[in-house]
C-alpha cells in the first residue's frame, strides 16, 4: 500500500484521484475482491456466487407470489403458475471470467458474461392449462395428482394430500409435525384416559383398573357390580371397583375374603351357658340336666317341680318332696316306742311315760334343699321355741349329724337360733342333722329337749 502511495506522487492530480477511485472501489478489507449486485464473493471458491435472496431475505415475495431464484437477482410468480421446479438441459456452466491482478487492478471489475438459462418456471404463450393442470384429449384441463404421480415434495413421514393444482403434506391422525417430521403424539400426557393410558404410534389405548369396564367410549371406566355373579357365601355389598362380602350373624368371613365359617360361641366364655353349651351353625344353644329346664333367658336353668307336673313316681301313700334337679317320696311317718304321732310330721313322747324321762320330749321332721356348692357363710334354717315358760331359757344345738363340721348353731335371741352354713357342700348328697333345743327352768328345776330332724337334699348342680 505504502508504494502504491509513493508511485501515485508522481503522477499528476488527475490521475492520482482515478487510482484512488480504483483502489477505494477494487480493495475491501476482509473481502479482497468486489461482485455485482446479487453476487457473493467465496473466499473458498475465490469467485463470486450468485445470492439465493429467496432464502436470505425475509418476505421476499408477499401474497400469494412464490420466490423463484436467479443469477444475479429473483422473481415473484403466482403459486398457481407455479407447477415444478426448471430443470437446465446442462449441468454445466462456464467457468467466469475474472481479471489478471498481477499488473495491477482495473477501472472496473464485472464478472463475464454467462449465456444462464432461468431458474423459474417457463410459461409460454401457447400453454392452455394452468401449472398443476394436464390438456384433456377433449380440450379440458385434468388436475395432475402429484401424490399418485408420485412428483411431491413431502418427506417420508409427511401424507401427500392431492388439491386443484397442487398439493398439500400434511401429517397422520396422531402425529403432528415437528421441525418438519411428523412425530407421534403422546395422548396419554393429556389425560384422554379416565384411568390407564398406552400410548401407541399415531394413537393410544385406554383400559380400566379391575373392578371396571371400558364404556363403549373407549375412554372412561364403568364400575363392575361384582354382587351380580353372586361371589359370597352369604352377603355381598359392592364399592367402586370392587366388592365386600358380609356374613350372618354367628359367622366371620374366612381368610379368602369371601366364604364365611361358623363362629364357636361356646369358646367364648364358659358362663354362656349355666351348665352345658352347644354349638351349632351360625348360634349355639344351652342345654340342661335331667331334672331342668332351660328358662326364657335361653341360658340359665330352672328346676323342674316333679311333684307339680305329676312327674314322679310316689304312690298314694308317699309324700312327693321336690329339691333343685330331683325329688324324693317320703314315707308315711312312723313313730318308734315309746313315741306316738301326734301329726303327719311329730312324734312326742309323754312326760308321764317312765320310758320317756332321758328322752327328747318331742320330735319333729322337717326337709330342705340346698344347691351344691353354695357360698359360705350362709344362713339356711331358723329354730324357735313355741312355748315360753316363766324363769326359762332356751339353749339350742346340734345333737347329731354334723360330722364333717359344715354347720353350726348362732343363736339369734333367748328364744330363737339359726343354722349356719359354714362350708361349702359338693352334691348330690343326703344329711340328716337333730337339732336340739334345751329348756332350762332352775326355778321349778326343770330341763327337758325337743329335737328338730332336719333332712337337707344337696342338689348335683350349684343351681
Amino acid at each position: 500500500m505504502l508504494f502504491e502511495i509513493r508511485s501515485l506522487r508522481s503522477c499528476s492530480s488527475a490521475r492520482m484521484l482515478a487510482a484512488l477511485v480504483c483502489v477505494l472501489l477494487c480493495i475491501q478489507p476482509g473481502h479482497g475482491q468486489a461482485c455485482t449486485e446479487g453476487f457473493a464473493y467465496d473466499r473458498r471458491a475465490r469467485q463470486c456466487v450468485d445470492v439465493d435472496e429467496c432464502r436470505t431475505l425475509p418476505d421476499a415475495c408477499r401474497g400469494d407470489m412464490r420466490c423463484v431464484n436467479q443469477n444475479g437477482g429473483y422473481l415473484c410468480i403466482p403459486r398457481t403458475l407455479y407447477n415444478q421446479p426448471y430443470r437446465p438441459e446442462t449441468s454445466v456452466l462456464p467457468e467466469p471470467a475474472y481479471p489478471d491482478t498481477s499488473q495491477g487492478f482495473p477501472d472496473t471489475f464485472l464478472p463475464a458474461p454467462r449465456s444462464v438459462e432461468p431458474s423459474y418456471p417457463r410459461v409460454g404463450s401457447t400453454a392452455q392449462c394452468l401449472l398443476g393442470y394436464t390438456p384433456a384429449e377433449d380440450g379440458t384441463c385434468n388436475d395432475i395428482d402429484e401424490c399418485e404421480t408420485n412428483s411431491h415434495h413431502c418427506n417420508p413421514t409427511q401424507v401427500c394430500i392431492n388439491t386443484a393444482g397442487g398439493y398439500t403434506c400434511s401429517c397422520t391422525e396422531g402425529y403432528w409435525l415437528i421441525g418438519g417430521q411428523c412425530q407421534d403424539i403422546d395422548e396419554c400426557r393429556y389425560g384422554y384416559c379416565q384411568q390407564l393410558c398406552a400410548n401407541v404410534p399415531g394413537s393410544y389405548s385406554c383400559s380400566c383398573n379391575p373392578g371396571f369396564n371400558l364404556n363403549p367410549d373407549s375412554r372412561t371406566c364403568q364400575d363392575v357390580d361384582e354382587c351380580e355373579d353372586e361371589p359370597c357365601t352369604h352377603g355381598c355389598f359392592n364399592t367402586y371397583g370392587s366388592f365386600m362380602c358380609n356374613c350372618d350373624e354367628g359367622f366371620e368371613l374366612a381368610a379368602d375374603g369371601t366364604s364365611c365359617i361358623d363362629l364357636d360361641e361356646c369358646s367364648f366364655s364358659e358362663f354362656l351357658c349355666q351348665h352345658r353349651c352347644v354349638n351349632t351353625p351360625g348360634s349355639f344353644s344351652c342345654i340342661c340336666p335331667p331334672g331342668y329346664f332351660v328358662f326364657e333367658d335361653g341360658r340359665s336353668c330352672e328346676d323342674i317341680n316333679e311333684c307339680d307336673t305329676g312327674n314322679n313316681t310316689c304312690t298314694t301313700a308317699q309324700v312327693c318332696f321336690n329339691f333343685q334337679g330331683g325329688y324324693t317320696c317320703l314315707d308315711p311317718l312312723q313313730c318308734h316306742s315309746p313315741y306316738v304321732e301326734v301329726s303327719d310330721n311329730q312324734c312326742m313322747c309323754s312326760a308321764e311315760n317312765p320310758a320317756c324321762r332321758d328322752k327328747p320330749f318331742t320330735v319333729l321332721y322337717r326337709h330342705m334343699d340346698l344347691s351344691s356348692g353354695r357360698s359360705v357363710p350362709a344362713d339356711i334354717f331358723q329354730m324357735q321355741a313355741t312355748t315360753r315358760y316363766p324363769g326359762a331359757f332356751y339353749i339350742f344345738q346340734i345333737k347329731s349329724g354334723n360330722d364333717g363340721r359344715e354347720f353350726y348353731m348362732r343363736q339369734t335371741s333367748n328364744v330363737s337360733a339359726t343354722l349356719v352354713l359354714s362350708r361349702p357342700i359338693k352334691g348330690p348328697k343326703e344329711l340328716v342333722l337333730d337339732l336340739e333345743m334345751v329348756t332350762v327352768n332352775n326355778v321349778i328345776n326343770f330341763r327337758g329337749s325337743s329335737i328338730i330332724r332336719l333332712t337337707i337334699f344337696v342338689s348335683e348342680h350349684p343351681f
